[in-house]
């Protein structure tokens, strides 16, 4: 084993890791405070790839390893043995860089449900919606709903399609309503998706957070930081020392590979006692505390390290921070033992509960209307399409991957509420990254918003630079097959409505052949593919709960001075895409930390929802 010292690139009141969307929210908000020094590492490189702000570009930016860390997953037996790549942004912005800019929040019922799993109503819907508003610059401007001014640009899209248009009218003969606005709590309904755009460019987590903080002095970003392990010690030490007490830090640099970095140490707040000033620990029931003073990272072909005063902030996705945690020592005992990795910290939570949204592509040959197949099929086409977006920054290369949208109700959801989301396109494609097809065509993408599948992310050696086995588990209990049967027949009975009948569609994929449910299920297998919305790796949740990671205040249980703030927190995936959601969590840790973190008793945290609400979730909150 190859062994070195690690260059020390200073000390810090917080270090994040990971700028993509919850990176960058902490970095702009905790660097406000003048006193207070920030160190932001990032993986990837800078967001200056000119695909990544035309919005059509995310075509050139997945499977890219300029910007995705192009994963993959294990072969998944629900999608008949096939692998599928699992994009996640690798640059300043994360996946807010290469996504498909759609603005959603999600379900009111969502929210309630994480207030319920983690007993904690600031999660509820009441109290998050002014987080939402708090972080918005919406189109319509200041309302109950919407906030104007925020960093989060919220605009409506550039162009319209006669073909979506139809959709929507087919949609709203098939008893989906049509709405203005997916973003009140009640998404069901048929409307264009509001997208996360400023004058028809990209606007990332890194254009409205990150570039306005970035030339604080008190902030330093560092990219090319690929984090390799957290810095542990027994809590009852002061301070990790370069040797990285209880954790290491000098060690192997992992198989040898390294990456780069440099950037000046940040200075800033005075110097204080390791750990002075940051959140208290909550303890997972029957573990030793362990705090966490710092973080180590290859750079530049060196070994480095940065020390955390105060909290080291993981921000690094669903993928990378149970990853992470893991290669530090903290998750199942069992399975860390197997790799040979001290455990510093058991939480057998870490890892497990992996939920994304399974995304059903099919698609319908139209005649007698134009479609982006076509239209872009010959040079002058392009250079219509090309010359329209440079003069007026509109029309395909302003496009959203998917314009229209639509929630909808499979009719196995007991609750009543939507469960299927559309993603309607005006094209038609195999897969992503091969041509367009050569007819006019429509794709009606529609997924599962609250799957019951559940799988795991989880690390498969001790070498931090390997990526770990992505196992997404799709359709793997019979009430998801279910539902995708009824999202196939509902999407068919949608192409076979009066509004559609002008274009006579013609069902390409996955073929009218399949009619039976044993058969639509195998057809859901066939052409499934993600949506790229994984979440849960690292679930909030009560103490008490065996495969809980945060506590409610997105607290590593038993692990004083580590959180954890993205998307691997949620309990359960949010009812619509993910990336807003994700920039909530990171606004509401935000000011946690600037308030002290300190937490109202239970039943005081609850009084607010019970005056809003009713409140059956209040009192079911105070008898828990």
């Amino acid at each position: 084993m190859e062994t070195t010292v690690a260059h020390h690139e200073g000390d810090f009141d917080y270090v994040i890791v990971g700028a993509g969307t919850a990176g960058c929210v902490l970095a702009n908000r905790l660097s406000a405070d003048p006193s207070v020094s920030v160190l932001l590492l990032e993986a990837g490189g800078k967001d200056d790839y000119h695909w990544i702000h035309i919005p059509v570009g995310y075509l050139y930016c997945i499977d890219n390893p300029r910007t995705d860390w192009r994963y993959k997953t294990l072969a998944e037996p629900g999608l008949n043995g096939r692998s599928l790549g699992y994009p996640r942004g690798r640059v300043l912005g994360g996946s807010s860089s290469i996504n498909g800019m759609i603005y959603m929040r999600g379900q009111r019922e969502d929210y309630d449900a994480w207030a319920r799993l983690t007993g904690d109503a600031a999660w509820s819907w009441d109290a998050v919606l002014p987080v939402f508003k708090r972080s918005e610059d919406h189109h319509g401007g200041a309302n109950a709903w919407h906030g104007l001014g925020g960093e989060w640009a919220v605009r409506k899209q550039r162009l319209r399609w006669k073909i979506l248009d139809a959709f929507s009218s087919a949609a709203a003969q098939a008893g989906i309503p049509a709405i203005d606005d997916f973003n009140r709590g009640d998404n069901f309904g048929v409307s264009y998706f509001d997208v996360n755009q400023k004058g028809g460019l990209r606007w990332s987590a890194a254009k409205g957070f990150l570039r306005p903080a970035s030339k604080r002095p008190n902030l330093t970003i560092i990219t090319g930081a690929h984090a390799t392990r957290l810095m542990l010690a027994p809590a009852e030490v002061d301070e990790c020392d370069e040797h990285g007490a209880g954790g290491g830090i000098k060690g192997s640099t992992a198989g040898g590979s390294s990456a780069s970095s440099g950037a000046a140490t940040a200075g800033g707040a005075p110097r204080t006692k390791a750990g002075t000033g940051h959140a208290a620990r909550t303890a997972k029931p029957g573990s030793a505390p362990t705090r966490c003073c710092g973080v180590e990272f290859l750079g530049g072909g060196e070994l480095r390290f940065a020390r955390a005063r105060r909290e080291v902030l993981m921000a690094a996705g669903a993928i990378n921070s149970p990853q992470l945690l893991e290669v530090s020592g903290i998750g199942d005992a069992d399975r860390l033992g197997r790799l040979g990795i001290p455990v510093m910290q058991p939480l057998s939570g870490v890892g497990e509960n992996l939920q994304d949204h399974l995304q059903l592509r099919m698609s319908f040959k139209v005649s007698h209307v134009a479609t982006l197949n076509t239209m872009s099929a010959r040079w002058w086409g392009k250079l219509a399409i090309g010359m329209r977006y440079a003069l007026l920054r509109s029309g395909p290369m302003s496009m959203a991957p998917s314009q229209l949208g639509a929630f909808a109700r499979s009719g196995l959801d007991s609750s009543g509420r939507a469960d299927l989301e559309y993603h309607v396109q005006p094209l038609s494609l195999d897969r992503f990254g091969e041509p367009l097809h050569a007819f006019d065509a429509f794709t009606a993408s529609v997924c599962h918003v609250r799957p019951t599948s559940r799988g795991s992310v989880h690390i498969v050696s001790a070498d931090p630079l390997i990526a770990p086995a992505i196992a997404p588990n799709y359709l793997s209990t019979e009430y998801d097959r279910q539902v995708a049967a009824k999202a196939i027949q509902l999407t068919r009975r949608i192409a076979a409505s009066e509004a559609l009948a002008p274009y006579r569609p013609e069902e390409y994929k996955p073929g009218p052949q399949y009619q039976t449910d044993a058969e639509l299920a195998e057809a859901a297998g066939a052409i499934g593919t993600t949506i790229f919305h994984p979440v849960g790796t690292c679930r909030m949740g009560r103490p008490d709960d065996p495969g809980t990671v945060v506590d409610s205040r997105l607290r590593v249980l038993g692990v004083d001075g580590l959180r954890v703030v993205d998307a691997s927190v949620m309990p359960t995936i949010t009812s619509g895409n993910t990336n807003s959601p994700t920039l909530m969590i990171a606004e509401r840790a935000a000011r946690m930390i600037l308030e002290g973190d300190i937490a109202p008793a239970r039943a005081e945290a609850v009084e607010p929802l019970a005056e809003a609400s009713g409140s059956t979730l209040a009192s079911t909150l105070t008898s828990n």
